[in-house]
Formats: structure tokens, sequence, C-alpha cells
């Protein structure tokens, strides 16, 4: 029999707050973490803005020598489980570390490691590579240092799936558990891509919205004047704990993980297919892992990224999905906020969805003041909204077909 799987801790380092009151305060208060980029130098960008982390200072959380051996996302990581674990009320020492373990995803990982050290070979030579940048650089290395921190030597990966990463890696730890391989798993995402390059290449794309002279109101998911993503970074982790495990411990309890569904577009590298196919079936098999009908949703968490294509295309999928229920349906983007974390996206959005079941608040999608007519939802716009949530979802869609949607239902220890 599979087993329950609940959330019971959340830990954020994000572009609207570093600690799990100040981010949810700031989304549901409609704030934007967007602003210039003041990592470097942007003359010749055609974006100049991002939704940057603020405030945030690595030896909180990790001792100064270590943190001078790990890259941005690998902070970002640490921190972010650290401050999970607290939420969780989780005692390591009382755990088998045997069955707890780590799947985070990212996109890039270590990308700012990796253009630094490559400045370092093309200006003094091949001997004065550091001899951590490999460490430093692979995108497993969030993963890998969260474990070492915790000593937890259970299952142990990162998934790439471009902006798809932490949906999947969500499901992935979700899976585990309700198969009986695990009883804790850490998971969610992080990314550090606000980068010379990486904003170049996005730059180059002509992804990127180039409202520079109004950072806050650049990303503005659903309306009729989007014009691109605003590139963001930081991390969110959720403990995921086997029911029954949970509540030997006293553990409160967020809301339980039901359902997951993965597809692939199988059309375009960077293109949605045109019809919604993809993101409409990832949809439809996280409802019926969940054994849900898709009137039983309340809340989707968008990818609704600000794309002119991507916002349509989502748009057309949920109709598709859950019909007539559609105009019923609360629907918000928080990317108008906290701009795209890329590969960190989905465990922040995941984390949105279970905040949004426990605290009866659904974030509103901001800066949505001309709607477009093909964007004909209801995305609760500017200004968040009491609601009674018991089911909710989040898409993921990414670069080279990638979609992934989990489900979150509110706890019920006795199910029907």
């Amino acid at each position: 029999m599979l087993k329950r799987v609940v959330v019971t801790g959340i830990g954020v380092v994000t572009p609207v707050g570093n600690s799990l009151e100040e981010f949810w305060r700031n989304l549901t208060g409609g704030v934007s973490g967007v602003g210039p980029i003041t990592r470097f130098d942007t003359e010749g960008y055609s974006s100049k803005i991002a939704a940057e982390v603020k405030n945030f200072n690595p030896t909180d959380f990790i001792d100064r020598k270590e943190a001078r051996r790990m890259d941005r996302f690998t902070h970002y990581a640490v921190a972010a489980t650290t401050m999970a674990v607290e939420n969780a009320a989780l005692d390591m020492t009382k755990i088998n570390r045997e069955r707890a373990g780590v799947i985070l995803g990212s996109g890039v990982g270590g990308l700012e490691t990796l253009e630094d050290q490559h400045r370092v070979l093309m200006e003094r030579g091949p001997g004065r590579v550091s001899p951590l940048f490999i460490p430093m650089m692979i995108s497993n290395m969030g993963a890998g240092r969260v474990a070492i921190n915790f000593g937890l030597r259970g299952c142990n990966v990162t998934t790439t799936s471009a902006c798809a990463s932490s949906s999947n890696a969500v499901g992935d730890a979700f899976r585990l558990i309700q198969r009986g391989q695990a009883d804790v798993m850490i998971t969610g995402g992080t990314e550090a891509p606000v980068t010379p390059l990486a904003v170049a290449g996005f730059c180059s794309m002509k992804a990127l919205s180039t409202r520079n002279d109004n950072p806050a109101g650049a990303s503005r998911p659903f309306d009729a004047g989007r014009d691109g993503f605003i590139i963001g970074e930081g991390a969110v982790i959720l403990i995921l704990e086997e029911m029954e495990h949970a509540l030997a411990r006293g553990a409160n309890i967020l809301a339980e993980i039901t359902g997951y569904g993965a597809s692939c577009d199988a059309y375009h590298i960077t293109a949605p297919d045109p019809e919604g196919a993809g993101a409409a079936l990832s949809m439809r098999l996280a409802l019926e892992d969940a054994g849900l009908a898709p009137q039983d949703a309340d809340y989707i968490n968008a990818h609704g990224t600000s794309t002119p294509l991507g916002d349509k295309l989502e748009t057309l999928a949920i109709k598709e999905v859950f019909g007539e229920h559609a105009a019923r349906l609360a629907v918000s983007s928080t990317k108008s906020m906290t701009g795209h974390l890329l590969g960190a996206a989905g465990g922040l959005e995941a984390a949105v969805c279970v905040l949004a079941i426990d605290r009866g608040e659904i974030p509103p999608t901001i800066n949505l003041d001309t709607p477009d007519p093909e964007c004909d939802l209801d995305y609760v716009p500017n200004v968040a909204r009491r609601a009674d949530v018991k089911v909710a979802l989040t898409n993921s869609f990414g670069f080279g077909g990638h979609n992934a949607t989990l489900v979150f239902e509110r706890f019920v220890r006795e199910r029907n």
C-alpha cells in the first residue's frame, strides 16, 4: 500500500524575503522583489533588472571558511534547508538518517563560479584555476552539501529539467516516501543565475522584460502589456515526511502532497506546444495520481512567467483540463513578485500552494492592469484573497518541453 506524504516544514531565501513570515507577508501584500541588477555592470544589456536576493549573509548559516568553498546557489540551499528543518521542528539526531535523503532541483548550478574561473583561465592561465572549481560548480553540490551538513545518508539526487527542475525534485521525493523507501526527504530547488553570462544569454533570446524604467511593474503575467520574464534567484526547501512518521513525533502538518504529473511537449527546444497539450497532460496526470476530479481543485499557482506565448498557452491548457470549472478556479502567478527562479521556481511555488492551504489566503498576480483577452481566467488581480483552499496545484514548464504539476491537499487524518 502506498504511504501518505505530508509537508511539515518550509525554508526560504527569496527576492521577497529570507524568512517564511517575511516571504508570505510580502507575497500576500503584493510586494515586488524586482529591481535594478546590482551584481554586475549592465551597460550594453537590453534588460537591466532582476529579482535578486537581498540582505543575505551566508555566514549566518555556514562557517566562514566553508562558505568560501561554495557557490552562491549552494549557500542558498544550505540556508533554506536550515530554516526548513527548524520550521519542521525536526531533530535530526532522532530520525533514521539512512532513511532520510535530499532531492533538489537546479537548472544551471554554480554558474557564477563557472564564469569566474573561466575568467581566471583566460587572464592567468590553467595553473591558476581553483582546485575547488569543479566541486563548487557542479549542480549536484547543493544537494550534496545539504546532506553533508545534516548527515543524511539516504537517496541524494539533483534534478535538472530547466524551469521544471524543482517540481520534478519534489515529485520524485514524494514518490520515494510514497513507496516506502524513505521516511523524510528534504526537497525543493536552488538557483543563482543573476550572472553576466546568463542574463546576456536570455537577453539575446529576447526572453527578458526590457521595462527597465519600472522594475516593480515589469513582471506582469497575463497582462496585455507583458514583454518577457524577470530572472530571479534563491532557494525554497520543503520537508516531506511519511504521514505516520510525522504524526509519531507530533509534527505540525501544513498540507499533504497527493499528486504528481510529468510530461514532455516533444515539440521545440524553447517554444511551448502551440496547443498546450503537454501542459494539459501534466495537469491531468497529477489529478489522476491524486484521485481527484478537475472540479475538486480550488487554486492553481500558474507557471505564469509573463511571456506573451507562455501565459496564453497555459491558460489554454487549464481550460482544456478543467472545462467549465476553469472559470471558477483561482489562478495566480507569484512570479509577478518573485521573478522567475528558473530551476528553483517549482519549489517556491509548491511552498505557495502549501501556505495557501494552511493559511487560507491566495497571493495575487500583481501588475495585472490590462487583461489580455486571450487570458481570461480569474488570476486574482493585484490584491490577495482570503479563500478556503482545500486543493491546490502548481505548474512548472521548462525549455526542452519539460512539464511538471504537483497537487497539494489540506491534511485530513482519515480519508474516505
